[in-house]
Parts: structure tokens; sequence; C-alpha cells
């Protein structure tokens, strides 16, 4: 007679999908505040593939008022400082400051590290889409502690830009200076009249040299410069004593301005944007590095766009070594080459979806010696990519392959079918699989796919890494899978502890939990 404990085992092992994706195929639903995590270091607010930003907001939101206040603010700081999200934080945080004045106060200047993200907040609360269209007491004494503790050179920093402006917040707050020098500068901000032997000497500086047009260039925010009649001498200068990120930044404005014409000045700035030391000390990551790459001009000197290439091969050192078989699943299917930022009219990023889950997958190559990539769409496609090419080539290579339907199931199809047995399996999808949608009452395909996998290799785990804010995935959260969202690099960090086996599939929202408020 059968065993019945076998066979009652492997029936009751396929639970039904609980939800729907964005496609109306089966799916998992996260809880609320995996859910509330995933969209925090995804979300951008632009229009995307199967959602609008109008959307995506009302689903924030609605998430924000339902998980505890704690981990509300736990999230917001996460993403910010974690994930370096922009605008998602300042919503996160424009939510709590409705739902808990006292814990608002406690972590905002946790999430409003720059003049920037001050600007930000203020905007979301203005706009009445968290509940709120006035700043209230809480918020604006927040905004005045942080005009009047910032430092000169963050105010000069926070004074670019718009919509709010700087001035459009100091006329809003109304902030007490608490001396002569802090009045004069946010009256000059303002554009009133002002003692500028009181204003900073940078900015006195600044203002001297932009009537003179000549004499040393002033030390103030690299924005501020390009409005000033710099000559190519002096741009040069720039690019030697400026910081990494603002080389990495200007690149395109040093190739205008003549600096690459010099061949020692393309020496020098080659030099800097491969130096390790730089790379670590300026935090730089790969997808910055892709950005960077993706975004310079094709007149721009070989050696600096060599030069990009080896900085991707040192900033991607943080990639998990992980013991055993790794396979690494790439999503190339047509939604993915909606950009990662959304569609914005005039301001969408050049980079896409697709164009991360590549990079991913062609460092996790670098690292992991024998390393299988099964990039996918409505079936597995056949790509093998070249060891000997670097990071950045062989991403453009598998990006290049973008279009057709999505069947997450695919590549695990693949390996079933070869009788492959991975320890580790990296998907980088946005999880809105359709060509393979069943009914659910027995999960979804890619769940089913996953199973016979691990009735060959017991310890085989399964990471999906989601880039898209649409809040369902393929796999249910457990021990032996781990749902992560977001595209920054500390990812990476989740992935190496989950795949040594030190953490288990909830690891993700637990190290959320940890956030100290």
């Amino acid at each position: 007679m059968a065993n019945k404990s076998v066979f009652a085992s492997v029936k009751g092992r396929f639970a039904p999908a609980t939800a729907r994706n964005a496609t109306g195929a089966p799916a998992y639903r996260y809880t609320d505040a995996h859910a509330l995590a995933q969209v925090a270091m995804t979300g951008t607010f632009g229009g995307m593939f199967y959602t609008d930003p109008a959307d995506e907001l009302e689903y924030v939101v609605d998430l924000a008022e339902t998980v505890p206040v704690e981990f509300l603010a736990q999230t917001a700081i996460y993403a910010r400082q974690k994930g370096y999200m922009k605008d998602m934080p300042a919503v996160l945080l424009a939510v709590l400051a409705r739902r808990d004045p006292a814990l608002f106060r406690a972590v905002f200047g946790r999430v409003v590290t720059n003049g920037k993200m001050l600007r930000t907040f203020v905007q979301v609360i203005r706009s009445g889409t968290t509940g709120r269209k006035s700043l209230g007491s809480a918020p604006k004494a927040m905004v005045q502690g942080w005009l009047n503790g910032a430092s000169d050179r963050a105010l000069l920093q926070a004074n670019i830009g718009n919509d709010p402006s700087l001035a459009d917040v100091i006329k809003m707050v109304h902030p007490k200076p608490e001396t002569n020098e802090r009045e004069a500068l946010f009256a000059w901000i303002v554009g009133r009249p002002c003692e500028a032997a009181l204003l900073p000497q940078a900015l006195q500086d600044w203002m001297a040299f932009n009537k003179a047009g000549k004499g040393t260039v002033p030390d103030v925010p690299f924005q501020m410069l390009t409005q000033l009649p710099l000559s190519s001498h002096q741009w040069a200068r720039l690019a030697k004593t400026g910081s990494w990120q603002m080389v990495r930044q200007g690149l395109n404005m040093f190739l205008r301005h003549g600096v690459f014409g010099v061949s020692k000045n393309v020496d020098h700035v080659a030099a800097k944007l491969r130096d390790p030391e730089a790379i670590r000390k300026a935090r730089a990551f790969p997808y910055q590095l892709m950005v960077a790459a993706q975004h310079v001009s094709p007149e721009m000197p070989e050696a600096i766009v060599d030069a990009l290439h080896e900085a991707m091969e040192i900033a991607v050192q943080n990639v998990p070594k992980v013991a055993g078989q790794v396979v690494v699943c790439p999503d190339v299917s047509g939604s993915m080459m909606w950009p990662v930022t959304g569609y914005r009219a005039g301001a969408s990023s050049k980079v896409r979806h697709v164009d991360v889950a590549a990079l991913v997958a062609a460092a996790f190559q670098r690292v992991n010696r024998g390393c299988t990539v099964l990039p996918f769409e409505v079936g597995v496609r056949d790509l093998r990519l070249r060891k000997q090419d670097s990071i950045l080539t062989n991403a453009e290579r598998l990006a290049a392959l973008a279009g057709g339907g999505t069947n997450c199931s695919a590549p695990l199809k693949w390996l079933n079918e070869r009788g492959r047995a991975p320890d580790l399996v990296v998907f980088v999808s946005d999880n809105q699989s359709w060509v393979d949608a069943g009914n659910g009452r027995q999960g979804t395909a890619m769940m089913r796919e996953w199973e016979l996998i691990k009735r060959r290799n017991p310890k085989a785990r399964l990471v999906c890494i989601d880039i898209a804010p649409y809040g369902t995935a393929q796999v249910r959260t457990r021990a032996d899978v781990l749902n992560v969202g977001g595209f920054s690099d500390v990812v990476f960090d989740q992935i190496a502890a989950f795949a040594s086996g030190e953490t288990g599939g909830d690891h993700w929202v637990r190290e959320i939990e940890k956030i100290a408020v």
C-alpha cells in the first residue's frame, strides 16, 4: 500500500493563489507590511506599464494608513537611508505627520536628509494627497528647525530647484533666524535686500565672480557654477578638484566646456572614476554607474567610457559569492522596457527595468563562477554571455533581448526539464506573469515548478527581486523563498544573508522592523 503521509504532503503543498496581478493572472498577496516595504523601495509615482501615478499614490497611502505607525516610520527611514528613494519617503513621512505627530518629530531628521527632501516633503503636504493641505504645527516646526539648523552650504544646495523653491518654503513657514548672518542669507534667498557683508563668504565670492566674470572659482555647489562664465581651464580645475560624485554627474558638462580637449585632463578624470578608494568613499553603486554610462555623450572620449566600465567592475564587489550552483533569471519581457522611474514627459530615465535586471544578472555571473543566466519572456531566450566582456557590455546584450509576454515559470520549467537542481535561483522581474496563468487553485505555475526543484534539492533557495510597485508575487514568501523589492545595493546584502542560510524569507521585513524609532 502507498505511503499515505508522503502522498498527502504532496497534495497539500500547492497553496491556492491569494490574489490577481495587474494582468488578472493568479498571484500571491503580500502582507500589508511587506507590500508597503516593496512599494517604498520601487515606487516613483511615474507612469508605469500597468498603473498610472494616481493609482500608485492611492495604493501607497492606503497601505501607509493600514500598517502600525511604528512600521510606517521604520519604512520611511529604510526607503531613504537604504533604498536612496526620493519622493516615496516624503509621502510616508507626510502620512506619519498626520497619524502620529510625536513619532513624526522623532524620525523627521532621518528622512529629510537634505534640502531637496525638505522641498519634496513640503510639496507633498501642500498637495493634499496625504490627507491635509496645510503644514500644521508639527511639520511647520520641523521645517523651521531644519532651515535654522542647516549649514550655509546645505541651504545654497537647497536653493537649487523649484516647485516649491526654497524661497517658497521660507515664505511659507517664516523661520526666525537665530543670527544676523542667517537672517541675511534668508533675505538673499527670497530676493529681499540684505547686507552682503553678512552673507557666507562662498556666496560673496560667487556674486563677485558672476559680476566681474573673472577671479578664483568660488566654492559653491556645482549647479551654481553652471551659471558662471568659466573658461575651459577653470572647468578642468573643477574636474581635478571635484568630488567623485560631482565628476560622475558632470561628465557631459566637462565635455561641452572643452575639458577633454586636453589629453592630461582625460587621463586625470579617467583615473578618478576608476579609483577604488574614491568609489568606496563615494558609496558608488552599479545602478549609478549604469545611469552615467547610458547618459554620456557619443562624443565622450573612449578612455572615460572605459573608466566607467572599470568602475562598474569595482562597484559590484558586494554581489554575494554563493556556494553551490547559482542560476539568475532576468525578465526581458515587454513590460520590463518601462523606465525604472516611470514615464514622465521630458524627464523619463533612460534606464529601464530590463537594464536593472540585466545588470544584476551580469554582476552575479561575474562574481559566481559557473553561474547560469536564463533570460526569459514567453520562454527562455538563448544567449551565452562572454565572461571576458565587461558587466556593462553583458548587461546591454541581455537588455537587447527585451520584448514579448511574461512567463515567470519558464526558467524553472527549463531547469526541471533538464533535471537541474541549483542551490540558489535569483529572479529579477516585475512579477506580472500571465502567459502561464491558470485558475490559481493549485497555486501559480511558478510555485508548482519551484516545488519540483525542491524535491531534487530540498536545500534550494529562491530569491525574487521585485523591481516594480505592483504589489503581488508569483511565489509565496516562506523559509526557502525571499521576496525582496528594489534595485539598490542593499538587495545584495539581503541575498547574501539568505543564501548562506542565516535568515529566512521574512528577513527583509524583519530588518526594517529592527530600525529604532
